[in-house]
Order: C-alpha cells, then structure tokens, then sequence
C-alpha cells in the first residue's frame, strides 16, 4: 500500500517539535542552582503527605468500622496502627527510591542464579 504525504499543518508541528526537544536538551544543562532545593522541598512535603493521607485514611476506616459495629475505640486503634504502617512503609519506598517506574517489578533472583551453560545442556 502507499503512504500519503502529511498535511502541510503536521510537517509543520513536527519541525517544531524537534526544535523544542533539542531546545529542551540543551537547557537541562544550564538549569539553575534553585532548581535542586526545590526538589529537596518537594521530596520532604510529599513524605508528609504519605504519612499523613495514610494515617488519615486509617483512622477513618476505623471510625466507620466502630460506628457501623459499635465497638468504639477499637477499631479506631487497630487502623490507626495499621495506617501508621503503611504510612511508614510509604515513606520508606519513596526514601529508597522503589517504585518510582512505572510498571515497576521486583527484579526474579532465581534467573540470575541458573548458570547459562546448564541451561544450553537441557535442550
């Protein structure tokens, strides 16, 4: 089958991509000193924001499972430790830096430890 050319408009809108990528390449080497203590700040807000969402999502699931229940401060306690948990182990992941692709997927230890040669015997 033959290809038809591009309109005129999409010619032009990629041209101007390609400028604005190379334009963009070239300005993350000039970027300005700022620039990393606002990363900085916004590493230390988004580990509070982590702890407290998971903190308050925790208390509110044992709120609702002591009014729905009536076992009062119960369940608060129980979600308030499991949120606490979970908020920490938030922090955690974002700290070390797992989980920060997308599709992320722990590494299978078990294909590093076959040796290759045993493998090519088998077939």
């Amino acid at each position: 089958m033959t290809e038809r050319k591009k309109p005129a408009a999409l010619q032009e809108l990629n041209t101007r991509l390609r400028k604005a990528r190379i334009l963009d390449e070239n300005s993350d080497a000039e970027k300005a000193p700022h620039t990393t203590n606002r990363s900085g700040l916004s590493l230390a807000m988004r580990l509070g924001v982590e702890l407290v969402s998971a903190l308050i999502i925790g208390v509110g699931i044992g709120l609702l499972l002591d009014y729905w229940l009536g076992t009062k401060p119960w369940f608060m306690l129980l979600f308030f430790v499991f949120g606490s948990a979970a908020g920490i182990m938030n922090v955690y992941r974002v700290a070390t830096g797992i989980g920060y692709g997308i599709g992320y997927k722990a590494k299978d230890k078990t294909k590093d430890l076959k040796d290759p040669a045993d493998q090519s015997e088998k077939r």
